[in-house]
């Protein structure tokens, strides 16, 4: 039995992971930023999950989590930083204090959380750390240029730390889910207050009122959870994990279309040598 931390657990994928492990026997530190929602997965398992008001903007409620949950079930075992939002906006019409906000929440928040569970996993030389990104990272489209940022940052992070902690025992895993039916696309999203025309056809095609995805993607938030379970209970868990049949069209295009890049320059690109 291993003791799980969640964040952004209040619906979507978070939701149904804190579930999927919880089933799977495990004891799980359910956080939200509001804790009436995931109260509800608490009253199904009381002896196996706490809830805890967590935003993971803030510094100390992350450390009051952490000591939290190890005051309940002991160090913890698995770091799930699931908490995240989106942002559209043009580059240009990007609010300072929006992708500032969005940074904090989607980087640094669990950048934070990795170095207050990083001890324990260290003298225990065993734990998992789970970074859920996106294919954002990977096709970066109009419009989410600010959001793929923060999940290139988190990826870059995140195998640089599995180099420097695997030698220790302990897990880096990056999830990339596809388009999932969470609210996400829907009360989840935030964008720009500025609105250039110019952007129309580009950036402006995803904002709100032209997106009508919300509660018709493909991915099963459920499966997801299930999986994700599975991978970090595994012996050979993955270092990159896809979520998702569109996850795994949009990464191998865009990854051949790098490679086709790649080539295209190869010669010139070695011209540079001495």
């Amino acid at each position: 039995m291993s003791n799980w931390l969640i964040t952004g657990c209040s619906s979507g994928l978070g939701y149904n992971l804190a579930l999927s492990a919880l089933k799977a026997g495990n004891n799980v530190t359910v956080t939200a930023r509001h804790t009436e929602k995931i109260q509800e997965i608490v009253n199904q398992y009381p002896d196996h999950a706490i809830a805890l008001a967590l935003d993971v903007t803030d510094p100390e409620q992350i450390k009051s989590a952490v000591a939290a949950s190890k005051d309940r079930f002991g160090a913890i075992d698995v770091l799930v930083n699931n908490a995240g939002h989106g942002y559209r906006a043009a580059v240009e019409e990007g609010g300072t204090a929006d992708v500032d906000e969005l940074f904090e929440t989607n980087f640094f928040g669990p950048v934070r959380l990795i170095k207050a569970v990083l001890p324990d996993m260290r003298s225990k030389k065993q734990g998992a750390i789970v970074n859920i990104s996106s294919i954002a990272a990977k096709n970066s489209l109009a419009g989410s240029g600010y959001y793929a940022a923060t999940k290139n940052a988190l990826e870059a992070m995140s195998k640089s730390l599995r180099r420097e902690v695997s030698p220790l025992g302990i897990k880096v895993m990056v999830v990339e889910p596809g388009a999932f039916r969470t609210d996400f696309a829907g009360r989840s999203i935030k964008e720009s207050a500025a609105v250039i025309d110019d952007y129309a056809q580009t950036a402006g095609l995803r904002r709100k009122d032209n997106d009508h995805s919300s509660g018709t993607q493909p991915g099963d938030p459920k499966k997801a959870g299930d999986l994700l379970v599975e991978a970090v209970q595994s012996d050979h868990t993955p270092d990159m994990l896809l979520l998702g049949s569109d996850a795994i069209k949009v990464v191998n295009h865009e990854l051949q279309a790098d490679i086709n890049g790649l080539k295209a320059w190869e010669g010139k690109s070695k011209e540079t040598d001495f």
